[in-house]
């Protein structure tokens, strides 16, 4: 299967790849989460799993089950843990553990290594039975409710290792801590090559018009992605530039408050006929793909971000990108060269506008993006880093293989 990134991924990322798979193989990998369908993590494990598998390392792949009680308590803690203060009460915590507990029953925990991602599954570590256990955050967690972080940590702190997207997500914490980026598969629906039919298919099937500049945002309608302010950078940028504005985005089960928010952006964009609103039925990858490709301007105008995987996405294709200056968003955007960071709606607009009236620049910018992906963002590096931290932890104090 490493194949078919050859060429493609950087050399040493392979080579890397094929030694942890010699040295794993055998081996049992498990990784649990809350959701299949919407999301990254769900997107990115769709694609993993399948590659560790190549490597002879036998792995699979867990979801939670809940209610919607227990999920509605989650976001809680996802929307705290990135700084907004939620009324979470103990009966509340008690619930979510006891979830957790009939999971632990159903479920089959048994592997050499497990990595348990996301605040939602964090109490399985209560009925580990034997590994190496990773749990792996990937919300931005730099600015916490303290007594949210604290709950969680009491979980967390009993893992042999955390994970983090970004190097000020890390916590206090005596265990070991790792820095490990998402990332994207340049093989999949989502990411690879379209033909002209395939793209102008999408436009079609939305009644999405050819002659204006587009403007996009990919991401689930969470007030996080702040769909609202993208609204209002539109406006200001429709005053003096002819264009249309297209949110679109695809529901996640574990997130109960995408109906709602979805709601609000459709009272807010008032029957603007020149904005489109799309909510995406789940694994609508090749739709998204012929989004961003046909796009003018692509945005991730996020308040708080893990990480933002549709902006290594868009860079793939070419097209920098206009990023909230947020959580993993500056480890991908290199201003002014892979794109812009923005503070501000107004700053949003300013920016939408001077690549709107400079094509030159979005393509040399555009390329760059694609050049900083490749060697940075795509999924065989990551694959090769939660590998090396579940050989690091294996082999503690011994010696690392040389390739």
């Amino acid at each position: 299967m490493l194949a078919q990134y050859s060429g493609i991924a950087p050399k040493s990322d392979l080579m890397l790849l094929q030694k942890l798979g010699e040295k794993l193989k055998g081996k049992s990998f498990l990784h649990i989460n809350s959701t299949r369908a919407g999301g990254g993590v769900a997107e990115i494990l769709q694609r993993m799993v399948p590659i560790i598998n190549s490597l002879g390392i036998e792995t699979r792949w867990e979801t939670i089950e809940g209610d919607a009680g227990f999920f509605d308590m989650t976001k809680k803690v996802h929307n705290a843990l990135q700084g907004n203060f939620e009324e979470i009460s103990e009966d509340m915590w008690q619930y979510h553990l006891e979830v957790n507990r009939r999971n632990a029953e159903r479920l089959d925990l048994e592997a050499d290594a497990v990595l348990i991602h996301d605040p939602q599954p964090v109490p399985l570590i209560e009925y580990r039975k034997s590994g190496k256990w990773m749990w792996r955050c990937h919300i931005d967690v730099s600015n916490p409710v303290r007594e949210v972080r604290s709950n969680i940590m009491r979980y967390a702190r009993r893992y042999d290792a955390a994970v983090f997207s970004v190097a000020k997500f890390a916590m206090a914490m005596d265990i070991s801590e790792f820095i490990i980026p998402p990332s994207i598969d340049p093989s999949s629906e989502k990411n690879r090559e379209l033909t002209a039919e395939e793209t102008d298919e999408t436009l079609v099937k939305y009644h999405i018009p050819r002659d204006k500049q587009m403007i996009l945002q990919v991401s689930r309608f969470d007030r996080f992605k702040d769909p609202i302010g993208v609204i209002k950078a539109y406006r200001l940028v429709k005053k003096y530039n002819d264009c249309i504005l297209v949110l679109a985005g695809s529901p996640a089960t574990d997130d109960p408050e995408g109906e709602a928010v979805l709601n609000e952006v459709k009272e807010y964009a008032e029957n603007d006929p020149d904005i489109f609103i799309l909510l995406l039925p789940p694994f609508s990858d090749k739709d998204i793909n012929a989004l961003q490709r046909s796009a003018t301007v692509v945005l991730q105008k996020s308040l708080r971000e893990g990480f933002g995987l549709t902006v290594s996405e868009t860079m793939w294709k070419g097209k920098p990108v206009i990023g909230g200056a947020v959580g993993g968003i500056p480890l991908q955007i290199v201003h002014g060269i892979t794109g812009f960071l923005v503070h501000s709606v107004e700053g949003a607009a300013f920016r939408i506008r001077q690549f709107l009236n400079n094509p030159g620049m979005v393509k040399r910018m555009g390329e760059k993006g694609r050049e900083y992906v490749r060697t940075n963002f795509l999924i065989t590096r990551q694959t090769r880093d939660y590998l090396s931290v579940w050989y690091v932890l294996e082999n503690k104090g011994g010696e690392f293989f040389e390739l």
